[in-house]
């Protein structure tokens, strides 16, 4: 059962300020149990973590910034 727009809509506020922060938190925590890696390449591992963490979302994000298209005004 896809969601409905509102119900994508308040997900991804969800996600946005609880899950984003909580999986930036854990992300440097993991980086940090290892020596300090060469600079390119911890740029590259964060990078990469930053595109990892919302491909599972992307179904979520998909159309909110755009109007209801089920809404009776438009």
């Amino acid at each position: 059962m896809p969601l409905s727009y509102k119900a994508r809509r308040r997900w991804s506020l969800v996600i946005l300020l609880i899950g984003l922060p909580l999986y930036v938190v854990v992300a440097v925590t993991v980086v940090n149990w290892f020596d300090r890696p060469n600079f390119l390449l911890e740029i590259a591992i964060y990078v990469a973590l930053g595109i990892v963490w919302a491909l599972p979302f992307r179904a979520v994000f998909r159309g909110v910034g755009k109007p209801d298209p089920e809404d009776d005004r438009n």
